[in-house]
């Protein structure tokens, strides 16, 4: 690609080969931000950001080995066990952050995968927040096609479900599932009709090559995901990655430039690790594409910057919230 025109900004491809993909990360810097620039201009404008505030529905005792996860099981890091969140406190929660500017609300529980009457009261959930008028997402854990299907009819959006890494690291970063596992319910969500939340983390000790593998992977799925998180490792005492070496911060800008290129008409999600970003950072990473955050001073597990002090730097950056999707705005009228 070095050598051939590169191609044109914001086109929609799912054909990407690893070559192109490698030679997007070889790109001058400056080069680089400025193609992400176009792609993005080409799908969205690039003064709005998305947000999102995400809840933790079930907290701990997850029986998975994810090496970076507070709520495994397999690690002691000082996260207890709790029962699912009540209906009402899920509602107040969501009700408190349309109020603050969300447009979508995400639930997650840590589970392998949700037993019949676990998802029984994620669908209660995920109703009352759609009643609320915002879009849905959930997270938890593996699905099949029926158990999307149960949740698509229940009013879901979205689902999240991230890759993590390249399937080459997977295996050092994870034993208790396979990436194989993680695509099947990729495509079970995708067959069921859900819009598909997926990216990954960096900074769990792979190399630039893993970041290019999973971008690959994501971008020559049959369908782009709707929304691609790519978090900064929060290293937590107790896990296996806690002393993980940093992210190099223009490599984090660099990932989320080519996250852009290939994936032009994605939310491109700065997610988990934004209170070791300075704003600095967080201003390139938006010039090279990132278009949605987390809003709200906790995530999971793990903190988030406070709500003041995002919205005091989009204002900082002329940047304002995206408003809510077209047929949500259409559906709060009616009602």
């Amino acid at each position: 690609m070095s050598s051939s025109p590169l191609p044109q900004a914001g086109t929609i491809r799912t054909d990407w080969t690893r070559a192109e993909v490698d030679a997007l990360f070889a790109l001058p810097f400056s080069e680089l931000l400025f193609q992400a620039q176009l792609a993005h201009r080409a799908h969205f404008n690039p003064a709005e950001i998305q947000i999102s505030t995400l809840m933790s529905v079930k907290t701990g005792a997850c029986p998975e080995d994810c090496s970076y996860c507070p709520q495994s099981s397999h690690y002691d890091t000082g996260v207890e066990a709790e029962h699912m969140a009540p209906l009402e406190a899920v509602v107040e929660a969501a009700r408190n952050a349309k109020a603050n500017g969300a447009t979508r609300f995400c639930m997650g529980a840590a589970w392998r995968s949700p037993k019949p009457r676990q998802l029984t009261r994620i669908a209660q959930m995920v109703r009352a927040v759609a009643d609320e008028g915002l879009e849905t997402c959930a997270t938890l854990g593996m699905l099949d096609r029926e158990q999307a299907e149960e949740l698509r009819e229940a009013g879901l959006d979205y689902y999240n479900h991230n890759l993590d890494t390249s399937a080459e690291h997977y295996p050092e970063i994870i034993s208790t599932r396979t990436y194989d596992d993680r695509l099947n319910t990729l495509t079970a969500v995708r067959d069921a009709g859900l819009k598909v939340c997926c990216g990954g983390i960096l900074g769990m000790g792979e190399a630039r090559a893993d970041w290019a593998a999973m971008l690959h992977t994501l971008a020559t799925l049959p369908a782009h995901p709707g929304s691609v998180p790519i978090n900064q490792l929060v290293k937590v005492p107790g896990t296996p990655l806690a002393d993980a070496a940093d992210v190099d911060p223009l490599d984090f800008v660099r990932v989320i430039a080519v996250a852009r290129m290939l994936m032009p008409a994605a939310h491109v999600r700065l997610s988990a690790g934004r209170t070791q970003m300075s704003d600095e950072l967080q201003a390139l990473c938006f010039l090279a594409g990132a278009n949605s955050i987390f809003y709200g001073e906790q995530l999971l597990t793990t903190p988030n910057p406070d709500s003041n002090d995002d919205m005091a730097l989009l204002n900082r950056l002329g940047m304002r919230p995206e408003a809510a999707p077209a047929e949500l705005a259409r559906s709060q009228t009616a009602g």
